[in-house]
């Protein structure tokens, strides 16, 4: 199912959250191109072999930008910690003339993203996932913008996702 207008949302959140799964789950929903960082990132390192800081980005910004041009929604997820990255995000939906969701996703409880982190797998061929103390060490900034918040502490896949639809006032699957 295809939703009318072109729409960027931006998911960002700390590893282990559940972003990813909503991320997914909310592109196949709506119909729209699905863009993960880690991947972009991966993909940079493996071609070029050098150390990927904000090309990543920059590239998905690029990617995004295309997309919405010729009227598709993107789903972007990343981590987007800090402030730059949310209004450059923020930009590239206003400068193609396209709407943008902020969605903040965290898992309040710590010892259950801890257990999440350490018991995920990856994947991206080749990646290395971050450790609970590198999760823990991640600038982070506090949020200035309005978003939709998911916490997907004590919740499974499903919920969080029926979560996210009904705050995005978007339709359910039969089922879900």
């Amino acid at each position: 199912m295809k939703f009318e207008g072109n729409h960027l949302y931006i998911l960002s959140g700390l590893p282990g959250t559940g972003k990813t799964t909503l991320a997914k789950s909310l592109a196949n929903h709506v119909g729209a191109a699905f863009l993960r960082i880690d991947t972009i990132e991966k993909g940079i390192h493996d071609l070029c072999d050098f150390k990927v800081e904000g090309e990543g980005y920059r590239l998905s910004y690029r990617i995004a930008a295309d997309n919405l041009r010729i009227g598709n929604s993107v789903v972007a997820d990343s981590c987007n910690p800090i402030k730059l990255t949310r209004q450059e995000w923020q930009e590239v939906a206003l400068s193609n003339d396209s709407s943008y969701t902020n969605i903040e996703v965290i898992c309040s409880d710590i010892e259950e993203h801890k257990k999440r982190i350490k018991e995920r797998e990856c994947d991206i061929p080749g990646m290395v996932l971050p450790s609970w103390k590198e999760v823990e060490e991640r600038e982070y900034d506090s949020w200035d913008e309005n978003r939709i918040l998911i916490d997907t502490a004590n919740k499974n896949s499903n919920d969080s996702f029926n979560e996210l639809l009904s705050k995005l006032k978007l339709p359910h699957n039969n089922g879900n």
